[in-house]
């Protein structure tokens, strides 16, 4: 048994592109739906799916493991609203699905890695550092789990890893608000993860984040591994990124203030 488990907050514009590309091979679709205003649940109604309703934790990762935690399939893909399936990969998960757990041998892979190819305002990255991007998605069930600390972690795996055959196309930022809303709640999200673990702004920290955090980053991005390759969609990338690092800066200061 496959089960295909989500965790959504208004994502009526992603949602029934994401469920068309599993339908054909998911026993189950789980949505753990955090509050969405939008119509994203009745959207994913259409797809048969089951509805699990939770607050939208600042933490996306919590709601991610409780959709996890929810699956009955043997088999279990964990996805983002804003990612396809292509053909190879629902091929290569159905071939796994034919497999029994308890049939393994002590070196296969109980997890794998998956590709993926990162659209950026109407184009999929090349270089950059965001290709081939593999995450690790699909994995047995009680062999895989989310830490819930960071915005971007893997799940934590009690096995081996394997590399999967096929792509997941992600469709993260089609417009460049969409790219702003995101770097701003992520920059919010490290500012306060970084607080409650006793992190306190300070000049020096302050100057080496607009400084050096921003050239090493941009050099890593453009120049190592040539972003540059995706012509001004990579220069852009790789501003953006660096930009991460004085932006969560000034937010320390700005827990500190409000304390």
């Amino acid at each position: 048994m496959i089960s295909v488990v989500l965790a959504t907050h208004n994502e009526a514009a992603n949602i029934s592109r994401c469920l068309d590309s599993v339908k054909d091979f998911a026993d189950e679709i789980i949505v753990l739906d955090g509050s969405s205003s939008d119509d994203t649940v009745t959207l994913a109604k259409k797809f048969a799916a089951r509805i699990i309703s939770t607050k939208n934790n600042t933490n996306f990762h919590i709601n991610k493991q409780q959709a996890i935690d929810a699956a009955a399939g043997d088999l279990i893909l964990q996805l983002d609203a804003d990612e396809i399936v292509d053909n190879d990969l629902a091929t290569f998960i159905v071939e796994q699905s034919k497999r029994a757990v308890t049939s393994l041998a002590k070196n296969e892979p109980v997890a794998w890695y998956i590709r993926r190819k990162n659209d950026f305002l109407g184009k999929f990255l090349r270089k950059g550092g965001q290709y081939p991007d593999a995450v690790i998605r699909l994995f047995y069930r009680g062999r895989a789990e989310l830490p819930q600390k960071n915005v971007h972690e893997q799940l934590s795996v009690d096995g081996r890893v394997g590399m999967a055959t096929g792509h997941l196309l992600h469709f993260p930022y089609p417009t460049l608000a969409s790219y702003l809303e995101k770097f701003n709640r992520y920059t919010s999200f490290e500012a306060e993860r970084r607080w409650k673990t006793g992190e306190r702004p300070s000049i020096s920290q302050t100057i080496t984040a607009f400084t050096v955090a921003v050239l090493i980053t941009f050099y890593k991005l453009f120049l190592r591994h040539r972003g540059y390759v995706d012509g001004w969609r990579g220069f852009l990338f790789a501003s953006l990124s660096a930009l991460h690092h004085p932006v969560v800066a000034i937010k320390l200061w700005e827990l500190q203030e409000r304390q």
